[in-house]
C-alpha cells in the first residue's frame, strides 16, 4: 500500500496550489473536472455518483489556526476547496459569517467536558436545534449566492431557478427548510418517512409556510425516501424542465462545513487540558446513520489533523458496524445470536423493508449514501500499487466502486471485499453497535451522574466512547446531533420517574412551546418516484405562476 497522509493514498495536493483549481469528480468513474458551483447546484453526478475532490488538501501550518473563531477557522478551511476565482475570499467570508451568526452558543459548536477523558462536542446550538445547521446554513447561503450571481440583470423566464429536493430521516429535513426558506428563485421539496420522524421535527418541517416550502409524507422508509431523490436526479424528464438541487449529505457543500466542527473541537480540548500538547492525538466517536458526519473526520484526518481513530457508533440497523466486522456490506440486518459476527436479537420491530424501529430514528437507515465516498478512497488507495498513472488509479477506484454499488442494488449487498481494502478501513476506523437498551441505560446513567440529559443518538455515541475508551486511553471526543427535546419519546421512557427529572423544566426548549398545534401544511404521497416527480413538476410550475 501507498504511503500517505496518516498511512492514507497520496490524492492529497499542496496548500500553495490550492487556488489554481480545485476541481471535483465522480466516485464512479464517469464524472470529473467539475467546479465547486457545479457540484453544489448538481448535487449529484450524472452517472449516479457523489463528487469527491480530487485532491485533499494536506495542511502543514494547521496548528497556527489554535485561536480562530469558528467562523474564521471556517474561512481558512473551506478556502482550501474552494478557489478565489470562483469565489472571492471576502465574499466567502461573508457567506461564512452569515452562516453561523444565526447559532446560540458563542463558540457555535461547544465541547463539554463530561468526565475523564470523556468529551461531547454540543452541535445543536443552530437555529432547528440539530447538528445539519452547521452544514446547511452555510448550504443555504452557497445556494442564494450562486443564484443571485446567475440571476443579476435577468427577468421573469429568464431567471435560473433551482429546485431543491431532499430526503429526511428527521433532522436534514428542518435544517434545510430553515435554510432555504424564503430564498429567492428557490423551491425546496422534503420527503421524509410517514410516522418515522418525532412529533416535534415533523413540526419544525410542517409549520414553516413560506410558499417556497413542500413537505411530502411517503409511505415507506428513509432509504425509499433516498432512493426517490435519487431517481429524481437520474431521470432525464425532470432535468430537462427543472433545475434539480441537492441538501443531502450527498451534496458536497454539506461534508465541507463539516470538516470544520473536528479542527475547532480539537482546538478546544487543547485549551481545556493542561497536560496536553497540541499534535497529540484524539479519538472521534460518531453517531453513524448516512455516514457525512463521520466522513467529515475522515477528511480532517487526511488533512492532517492528528486522529488515532473514527469510531463508528451504530444503532441497531447496523449495516456499517457489520462492514467493519466482516468485509460484508449487506442490507439485511443480522438476526439472533446465530446471525454473522453473533449480533444479538434485541426484539425491536422490523418493518418489511429491512429497517429496524429504534429509538434514534435518524439513523434507522439501511443504505448509507455517503459511504460511497470512503469507498472510493479505499479503491484508490487498493490501485495505487500497481504502478500506473494517476488518472488509471481514479478510473479504477471508481469502476470498482460503481461495480460494488451495482451489486448493491442487484443483490442487496457485496463483499467480502479485498482484504487489503477491509485493512485499510479498519486502519482509519472502528465500530461499535449499541442496542435500544443500552442507548436508555447510557441516557440514565447521565442523567444520575453529572445531571446532563442526552438524546438518543448522542447516547449512542458516549455507549461507543465509553467501550472505546477500554481499548485506548487517549482523548475521545463524541459528537452530539440533536438537542433531547427533539426526541421526546426516548427521552421521557429513560427517564420518566428519575428523581429531579421534569420534561418541561429540564429539557424543553422555549421555541419549541406550542409547536406542535401551529398551522402545518404538508402532502401524503405514495412510495412512487413517478408520482413525486410529477407532483414536483406541477407545484414548481404553479409557484412560478404565483411569481410573475
Amino acid at each position: 500500500m501507498s504511503d500517505g497522509v496518516n498511512g492514507a493514498a497520496p490524492v492529497n495536493g499542496s496548500q500553495e496550489a490550492r487556488n489554481a483549481s480545485q476541481r471535483y469528480l465522480s466516485t464512479r468513474g464517469d464524472d470529473y473536472d467539475f467546479s465547486f458551483e457545479q457540484v453544489v447546484l448538481k448535487g449529484l453526478a450524472t452517472d449516479g455518483g457523489l463528487y469527491i475532490p480530487e485532491q485533499i488538501p494536506e495542511v502543514t501550518n494547521w496548528q497556527s489556526w489554535k485561536d480562530l473563531s469558528f467562523p474564521d477557522l471556517a474561512l481558512e478551511l473551506l478556502s482550501l476547496y474552494i478557489s478565489t476565482s470562483e469565489i472571492p475570499r471576502d465574499d466567502l467570508k461573508g457567506i461564512i459569517d452569515r452562516s453561523f451568526s444565526t447559532f446560540r452558543a458563542p463558540e457555535t459548536t461547544p465541547l463539554r467536558h463530561l468526565h475523564d477523558n470523556l468529551y461531547l462536542l454540543e452541535l445543536f446550538h443552530g437555529p432547528t436545534f440539530a447538528f445539519k445547521d452547521v452544514a446547511l446554513q452555510f448550504l443555504g447561503n452557497m445556494f442564494e449566492y450562486f443564484l443571485v450571481r446567475k440571476n443579476t440583470g435577468k427577468l421573469g423566464t429568464d431567471r435560473h431557478h433551482l429546485t431543491v429536493v431532499g430526503a429526511t430521516s428527521g433532522d436534514t429535513g428542518s435544517a434545510a427548510i430553515y435554510g432555504l426558506r424564503g430564498k429567492k428563485d428557490v423551491s425546496v421539496f422534503i420527503l421524509h418517512p410517514k410516522g418515522r420522524v418525532s412529533p416535534i421535527q415533523e413540526a419544525q418541517m410542517t409549520t414553516v409556510l413560506d410558499p417556497n416550502v413542500h413537505n411530502l409524507s411517503v409511505t415507506g422508509s428513509f432509504d425509499d425516501c433516498q432512493d426517490i431523490v435519487k431517481a429524481l436526479f437520474a431521470d432525464a424528464d425532470i432535468n430537462s424542465t427543472l433545475n434539480l438541487g441537492a441538501v443531502n449529505s450527498i451534496n458536497w457543500c454539506r461534508i465541507l462545513a463539516q470538516i470544520v466542527y473536528y479542527f475547532h473541537s480539537y482546538f478546544s480540548f487543547v485549551k481545556q487540558s493542561s497536560d496536553f500538547t497540541i499534535g497529540d492525538k484524539v479519538r472521534f466517536v460518531v453517531p453513524t446513520g448516512n455516514f457525512g458526519d463521520i466522513l467529515a473526520g475522515y477528511f480532517a484526518l487526511r488533512m492532517g489533523l492528528p486522529i488515532e481513530k473514527l469510531v463508528v457508533a451504530t444503532n441497531e440497523n447496523d449495516i456499517l458496524d457489520r462492514f467493519w466486522k466482516t468485509g460484508k456490506y449487506e442490507k439485511k440486518p443480522a438476526r439472533g445470536p446465530e446471525a454473522e459476527g453473533g449480533l444479538e436479537s434485541d426484539g425491536v420491530k422490523a418493518h418489511e423493508d429491512g429497517v429496524k424501529e429504534t429509538l434514534s430514528p435518524a439513523m434507522d437507515i439501511l443504505v448509507s449514501s455517503n459511504f460511497e465516498r470512503l469507498l472510493w478512497f479505499l479503491a484508490y488507495e487498493f490501485a495505487a500499487p500497481a504502478g500506473m498513472d494517476d488518472e488509471w488509479n481514479k478510473k479504477q477506484a471508481g469502476q470498482e466502486v460503481a461495480s460494488w454499488l451495482k451489486q448493491l442494488k442487484s443483490s442487496g449487498g457485496f463483499g467480502p471485499v479485498y482484504q487489503d481494502v477491509h485493512a485499510s478501513a479498519k486502519r482509519d476506523f472502528e465500530s461499535e453497535r449499541v442496542s435500544d437498551k443500552q442507548t436508555v441505560d447510557t441516557i440514565k446513567s447521565y442523567f444520575s451522574k453529572i445531571d446532563y440529559v442526552l438524546d438518543p443518538h448522542s447516547a449512542i455515541g458516549v455507549a461507543a466512547s465509553v467501550r472505546s475508551m477500554t481499548r485506548s486511553n487517549i482523548p475521545h471526543i463524541s459528537l452530539s446531533t440533536a438537542h433531547p427535546a427533539k426526541f421526546a419519546g426516548a427521552v421521557e421512557l429513560a427517564l420518566k420517574g428519575e428523581a429531579g427529572f421534569n420534561f418541561e423544566e429540564k429539557v424543553l426548549p422555549q421555541e419549541f412551546v406550542g409547536l406542535e398545534s401551529k398551522e402545518k401544511r404538508l402532502t401524503d404521497v405514495d412510495n412512487d418516484w413517478k408520482k413525486v416527480r410529477e407532483l414536483v413538476k406541477k407545484q414548481v410550475e404553479e409557484e412560478l405562476k404565483s411569481q410573475k
